[in-house]
């Protein structure tokens, strides 16, 4: 889902639907995360009903002369993205095959030109790479100028597609679809050397060929087509794979991208920690609906731990300086004092030993919220430290859904006299809905989460989700 469409959505939400006042579910029935909403029943059903399709990929055009160092610029930013799924798409493999006629003059053929790619069939590739499906890439033979007619290259659907090719800027649709685009410049007298040893060894021509090519078709088209694409580029990289500052910058660029959630585009107080294989490997465990308690149990504590460990990170700290065993000093930073956490009963209290393993002796606080009978009376049950007015607070509780048993619980909070700004609201995952619910009441507290989910399905479970976390951790599931 895009920036625009969650804007949209929450902007036409009710002003009703952040209300603590909504009707909770019974305490006989199943407990979902979170206070149910009647409201929450139409923005999921009629907002999210087709919120199933996958983020779009990041799409990064990479353009330059020929033999400039494209390919090595695009290898060096594929190593450095290892922990994502990333791809690579060459424009040569869209040259058009040559017919018998054109073959009979194949020296006298243009292949720097842009009528020698099928420039629709790129575009139909990368739009649907982007809109997450698999596509076939022909498989083009520079020897004998056509493509293979019973091989291609399959390509799934990435995190970040990475488009290469000497006129990948020229077509405006093509452009259109990139995130970002990269022009790389390198010399003419060194492009023209990489070109010669290129298309001898690689591709079994003579240097007089490569030099009659080059002076006919390659430097006119380079000055008459690449060139001048140059305007386009969001960033040009001088000396091609040699820069490694300007590559690492890009590289870090497009690591903050990945990162940040669409949701974080409108809630600067939303926290997403940073994705990785490892952690996605951990939320498909324990997603799995087979997998173990043991399993579900050891998983989901790895990932509390990891999402107390980050929001332990946006607490104020304090210069401080030591001595070192060596007798020199160190300067660092002092740990908050002041602290405690706060566990929304029952499902949070699966998040304390990891709160209790990160700070050693930390006071925890409990809060229940529940219904009873049929007039929506809300009773909260709050055991929490005296002096919480004067502490930061972490707020636990792995399933942010509807978010008003959040709200209840922070509303409480401040109640005791604790600012906004000193809540830190932990969970594993969140919806879009509970999200929007929290922020716009609250804006001053953060929420840290490890991956924000898709929506609220009719039945106010979060989807995909992963269930009734509860009942899986302390096994009343049965």
């Amino acid at each position: 889902m895009d920036f625009e469409f969650y804007k949209q959505l929450f902007l036409k939400m009710p002003e009703g639907t952040t209300s603590i006042d909504y009707v909770m579910e019974k305490a006989s029935g199943p407990h979902f995360s979170g206070l149910h909403t009647p409201t929450a029943t139409s923005a999921s059903s009629s907002a999210f009903s087709d919120a199933t399709a996958p983020r779009q990929p990041f799409v990064i055009g990479v353009s330059g002369g020929t033999a400039s160092g494209k390919t090595t610029v695009c290898d060096m930013i594929i190593q450095q993205l290892h922990d994502h799924r990333v791809v690579l798409v060459n424009q040569d493999s869209f040259y058009r095959g040559l017919n018998s006629e054109e073959l009979k003059r194949v020296h006298e053929y243009n292949f720097d030109h842009p009528d020698a790619f099928d420039t629709e069939q790129l575009l139909d590739c990368v739009q649907k790479l982007k809109s997450g499906q698999s596509v076939q890439v022909p498989i083009y033979d520079f020897k004998l100028h056509r493509r293979s007619s019973d091989s291609f290259r399959q390509v799934n659907a990435s995190d970040v597609i990475i488009l290469e090719g000497i006129l990948v800027f020229h077509d405006q649709r093509v452009r259109n679809l990139m995130n970002m685009k990269i022009f790389v410049d390198a010399d003419a007298d060194v492009r023209l050397a990489r070109r010669i040893r290129r298309d001898t060894v690689e591709r079994s021509r003579d240097v007089n060929s490569v030099l009659e090519q080059y002076a006919k078709f390659v430097k006119p088209a380079f000055d008459d087509f690449v060139l001048p694409s140059k305007k386009y580029a969001d960033v040009i990289i001088p000396r091609g794979g040699d820069n490694h500052v300007a590559i690492d910058l890009i590289v870090q660029h497009i690591r903050t991208k990945l990162g940040q959630h669409d949701l974080c585009k409108i809630y600067p107080n939303v926290n997403v920690i940073q994705s990785t294989f490892q952690i996605r490997g951990m939320h498909t465990l324990i997603r799995d609906r087979d997998i173990s308690k043991h399993d579900f149990v050891f998983y989901s504590d790895r990932l509390i731990r990891l999402v107390v460990e980050h929001g332990l990170g946006h607490l104020p700290f304090t210069e401080k300086q030591v001595v070192t065993p060596t007798a020199t000093f160190y300067t660092g930073v002092d740990f908050c004092k002041k602290l405690c956490g706060v566990s929304i009963v029952r499902s949070g209290e699966s998040m304390e030993n990891a709160l209790r393993a990160c700070c050693k002796g930390i006071k925890i606080g409990k809060i229940l919220i529940h219904r009873e009978g049929d007039d929506g009376k809300q009773l909260i049950y709050e055991k929490l430290p005296n002096d919480i007015s004067e502490r930061h607070v972490l707020l636990l509780d792995p399933v942010l859904a509807t978010g008003n048993s959040a709200n209840h619980a922070i509303e409480l909070l401040i109640q005791k006299g604790v600012p906004q700004s000193h809540i830190i609201f932990l969970n594993l995952i969140s919806a879009p809905e509970g999200i929007h619910c929290v922020c716009t009441r609250f804006p001053s507290l953060k929420i840290v989460t490890s991956e924000i989910d898709v929506a609220l399905n009719e039945e106010f479970r979060v989807i995909p989700g992963l269930g009734e976390f509860g009942d899986r951790y302390f096994g009343t599931d049965d």
